[in-house]
């Protein structure tokens, strides 16, 4: 087992790790916008607020989410420590340094980059997911569906209600004959749009994600090179998917939420 421990403590070695936790962020990622596009459906939050409750309550997306965590941590702090290493053993800047001749400014800022969205990050997760999660704030909805127009109304629910993050559902019949579905939920789209009220938060949000789209135009295709995926059968693709869907669409969508609830 000596070769792995030095294979990781070495610098490819720590590369390489950095690649597979960047990707595997990658994906989250995707998963995360298409989640989160269910708060510009019209109906009150209720596909949101399903989602959320599967999202912290299916086993799988638990165990899964563990992993998510340890590996943004070591993304994070893995990533700093190399910052500070390769500045380390360059402590003397050339005399004429035209860094620009060689790579784009963005991998030259991935430390500032990346530092930047992990302090988004910590405040995205003391804003929503810990208040999900363990605060007080966070409400509950009672949602009424018309199974035969689809049409969906909500009710707040009165105060002191309290139960643990599941669903409940029931079909329940009107005196007019129609069909309706009952939901009650944790309303965590509730939070958003206030929160999303608060001007300085939807700047600091869409100034991250500009932060997000730089770190990821660098970081994608370089993942593939510390892989040693390195093809001009692949590179084409790996480059289109970097800029256009990861640097521009991910970004995008993720600014477009609290800009559609402080405009709504």
């Amino acid at each position: 087992m000596n070769w792995v421990t030095k294979m990781f403590s070495s610098s490819i070695g720590q590369k390489f790790i950095m690649a597979l936790t960047g990707l595997f962020l990658c994906s989250f990622l995707i998963i995360h916008m298409v989640g989160n596009l269910q708060l510009f459906k019209s109906d009150y939050g209720l596909a949101f607020n399903t989602y959320a409750v599967f999202m912290t309550t299916f086993p799988l997306i638990k165990v899964v989410s563990y992993v998510l965590y340890a590996s943004l941590l070591f993304h994070a702090f893995k990533g700093i420590m190399l910052v500070y290493k390769n500045n380390k053993a360059r402590p003397v800047k050339y005399a004429v340094q035209n860094g620009a001749a060689n790579s784009h400014w963005t991998s030259r800022s991935m430390g500032v980059l990346g530092t930047i969205i992990l302090v988004f990050l910590v405040i995205h997760m003391k804003n929503f997911w810990f208040e999900y999660k363990f605060g007080h704030e966070v409400g509950y909805t009672q949602y009424l569906t018309n199974l035969q127009t689809g049409e969906v109304m909500a009710r707040p629910m009165t105060a002191g209600y309290s139960q643990h993050n599941k669903i409940e559902e029931r079909v329940d019949a009107a005196p007019d004959g129609s069909q309706y579905k009952i939901t009650i939920v944790k309303d965590l789209y509730n939070e958003v749009a206030v929160e999303f009220k608060e001007w300085w938060l939807v700047a600091l949000y869409v100034f991250c994600m500009f932060a997000v789209a730089f770190h990821l135009y660098h970081g994608f295709q370089s993942a593939f090179q510390s892989l040693g995926i390195n093809h001009s059968k692949y590179n084409g693709l790996f480059k289109f998917l970097g800029i256009w869907f990861f640097s521009v669409i991910i970004p995008a969508s993720f600014a477009a939420m609290p800009l559609f609830f402080f405009f709504k």
